[in-house]
């Protein structure tokens, strides 16, 4: 098998893992802890910025287009749901994240890098958050609810994905290399 064949199926594999980890959820509020960073960060981690973004890019695209993959749904009109943002982040995220780590397996390297994708996500996610409460649904929310019900609430759960996150990888890392 090539290894192309090869980055085009685990590229589909961490896609399709982000699909279910937005069904492993706890709803909070406006959104809900789902293990879809956690599997951005394996994307990003795991296959590097190009092939991390690109199957990151495919979990959107294939829950634009209608396949019910996202927390609440899918299709188009997705993207009038305040969380879409951060749906969107997570291509730039695990961009970022491949593009630190490098593959390295150092733990410290993998938690700065996904720190660094998280705050990617965010950057992205509460923006447009607050431009569809705020703008599309006339909700009036104020920054520091924004900051609190859009972020403070979920970090306890991001560090813990990214300690799982810089344990796991290296293990995972080991078994991707040996079948290249």
């Amino acid at each position: 098998m090539s290894q192309k064949t090869k980055m085009l199926a685990r590229t589909a594999l961490l896609a399709a893992l982000t699909a279910i980890g937005a069904f492993i959820k706890i709803p909070l509020g406006v959104s809900s802890i789902t293990l879809q960073f956690f599997f951005t960060a394996m994307a990003g981690c795991l296959l590097g910025p190009v092939w991390g973004a690109a199957s990151q890019g495919v979990y959107v695209l294939l829950g634009l287009v209608g396949l019910p993959i996202f927390t609440l749904g899918g299709g188009f009109g997705y993207v009038f749901q305040p969380t879409f943002g951060f749906l969107l982040g997570l291509i730039p995220s695990a961009w970022v994240m491949g593009l630190i780590t490098k593959k390295s397996r150092r733990p410290l390297r993998i938690i700065l890098a996904c720190v660094v994708g998280l705050a990617v996500l965010y950057a992205v996610g509460l923006p447009y958050m607050a431009l569809i409460l705020n703008g599309y649904m006339g909700k009036g929310w104020s920054f520091g609810r924004l900051l609190r019900d859009g972020m403070l609430l979920f970090l306890p759960g991001d560090a813990l994905k990214i300690a799982v996150a810089a344990i796991l990888f290296p293990r995972l890392s080991v078994v991707f290399d040996k079948n290249r």
